[in-house]
């Protein structure tokens, strides 16, 4: 069966499309209910849901937007079903995000950025350029104020850590999470595991990460490619 892609204004999710985003959750984790999920409705401008036949496999709010002038999609709430199909699912939310990219930004680099709940979904940034934070690596004085420039389009930029990218949340759920897993989580390197080291993403813990989106890859469509073909899908 064939996957379905589709993206709208946030401004008319109906009430049964929340419901989906919520028995996908309950399903995996329970983490995003219905009334957490139905208050993203005004923080973004975008979602993309991506199903098989009746089944919906993963999703995304995202927004377009500039960061102090510089082209960015900024994805904030997203979750995927956990499963094998959910790999090839999380490509096409991908792909979707960086079609409608070079569609607003032609001829531009792109930032991509999110907050990650945990390693496998650092997987979305694997086809970027100079994509931070990094294991062993120290960030530059301006990787360290993008930190500080997305915290703050998060409104959270007085709990992250600009050298590590970590954002301690006290507990508070933060509208932007990143949960997206497959069951290729055995697969993601040790460097991105070893990020996550010491976290506690149920109370609210996140990495910030963000990478770029080459202008060239985009308007050829490399990137849309790359998701295609290149990437593991197992179980598909």
């Amino acid at each position: 069966m064939g996957f379905e892609v589709s993206t709208k204004d946030c401004s008319v999710l109906s009430d049964s499309e929340f419901e989906a985003m919520a028995q996908l959750s309950v399903a995996k984790s329970g983490i995003f209910d219905v009334g957490f999920l139905s208050k993203q409705r005004d923080n973004w401008v975008l979602h993309t849901t991506i199903f098989e036949g009746t089944k919906l496999r993963a999703y995304s709010f995202f927004s377009l937007e500039r960061i102090g002038g510089t082209p960015a999609i900024v994805m904030g709430l997203a979750d995927s079903d956990g499963t094998g199909k959910a790999v090839k699912a999380t490509n096409l939310l991908l792909a979707e995000q960086f079609r409608k990219a070079v569609l607003a930004f032609p001829d531009e680099d792109v930032l991509m950025c999110a907050m990650l709940m945990n390693s496998s979904a650092y997987t979305l940034f694997s086809d970027l350029h100079d994509v931070v934070p990094r294991l062993h690596y120290k960030p530059t004085g301006e990787e360290r104020a993008w930190a500080k420039r997305i915290a703050k389009r998060f409104n959270v930029d007085e709990y992250v850590d600009e050298w590590t990218f970590r954002l301690k949340a006290n507990e508070e759920m933060i509208t932007g999470a990143v949960n997206i897993t497959t069951k290729a989580d055995g697969n993601a390197t040790k460097e991105y595991v070893a990020l996550f080291d010491g976290m506690n993403p149920d109370g609210g813990d996140r990495i910030i990460v963000c990478g770029w989106a080459m202008a060239e890859d985009l308007a050829s469509g490399k990137l849309m490619r790359i998701l295609a073909h290149n990437r593991n899908t197992n179980g598909l």
